[in-house]
């Protein structure tokens, strides 16, 4: 179902979900089962709120207590960041270069991830939330990453990724020709026993699906689009390798050394239902100056 009209009120959300509960004997009753057929509200939180005293009637809306303040768990950590998309359920930020998605734990890191950078932007804006990311991104790769603002917007986000309706486009710059029959690799990725970090294509490892979208082709490189069915830790770059296209830069798969300093890879589009609405939002994430100054590096070599 598509909810067209909502509106935030503090911390309480209001719908109109109609007669179907206001003309029912028992409205409470009626909106819970509204609530978990109508819109998959996650039991557990339906649960919570009912325990909590965070579901209301008032007439014909129905209050819901989703936007309680909730501390901010992330050390905040300034540093400028683009934000590409934000409501009061959804954050979507460009993750820069040669930054990590999130704090390692450890008592000397003193890096700002970020986790630590959108934790800033929530204090400074007044957003009393927790920091959580819905996805992952490798420290060097640049891209859009979904944040989800409250509870039920986590719970319907993680579903959706489990359900693998959550989309990602890469954009990649792989070394030699790549061919159009290069289409889909279907091959399981599993760790590299012989070095910590890397990965490696292993028939013991989990399923991993790539589709390659051929862009330009130069005469050493090519521009490749690609859309990930799984979401294998350093699955592009493990799948390009194996298929004996390294991306540029990426020296932990082969990849040969560039001035860019990392491996070529970019996420350009996000693509996601709102967790409310069902609206379908696509987030597009511009080339960075280093990726966009190895491209047209590339293509002047032709």
């Amino acid at each position: 179902m598509t909810i067209k009209s909502w509106k935030r009120r503090g911390e309480w959300l209001e719908l109109m979900p109609g007669k179907v509960v206001t003309g029912s004997s028992d409205k409470q009753l009626a909106a819970e089962q509204w609530l978990l057929t109508e819109l998959s509200f996650p039991e557990k939180l339906l649960r919570q709120l009912k325990a909590n005293h965070g579901i209301q009637l008032a007439g014909d809306r129905l209050r819901l207590a989703l936007f309680a303040s909730q501390p901010i768990d992330v050390e905040p950590r300034w540093a400028d960041m683009d934000v590409l998309f934000e409501d009061d359920f959804c954050l979507v930020v460009h993750k820069p270069a040669d930054m990590k998605l999130h704090p390692d734990g450890s008592r000397a890191d003193h890096a700002i991830t970020l986790d630590h950078a959108v934790a800033s932007y929530y204090e400074i804006n007044g957003i009393d939330a927790n920091v959580r990311h819905v996805h992952r991104l490798d420290e060097d790769t640049t891209g859009p990453v979904l944040y989800a603002k409250n509870a039920f917007a986590l719970a319907k986000l993680d579903e959706a990724m489990r359900r693998k309706e959550i989309g990602r486009q890469y954009v990649a710059i792989a070394e030699g020709r790549v061919s159009p029959e290069l289409s889909k690799i279907d091959a399981p990725i599993g760790k590299d026993r012989h070095h910590k970090q890397r990965r490696r294509v292993s028939e013991g490892g989990q399923e991993a699906v790539t589709h390659v979208e051929i862009g330009e082709v130069w005469e050493h490189s090519t521009l490749v689009r690609l859309r990930l069915d799984t979401g294998r830790t350093h699955q592009i770059r493990v799948h390009l390798s194996y298929s004996g296209h390294p991306l540029v830069g990426d020296l932990l798969y082969g990849g040969r050394p560039d001035a860019i300093g990392r491996q070529a890879l970019h996420g350009e589009m996000l693509m996601f239902n709102h967790p409310l609405t069902g609206a379908l939002i696509e987030v597009r994430d511009p080339w960075p100056s280093d990726f966009w100054q190895l491209a047209q590096r590339e293509g002047k070599t032709q």
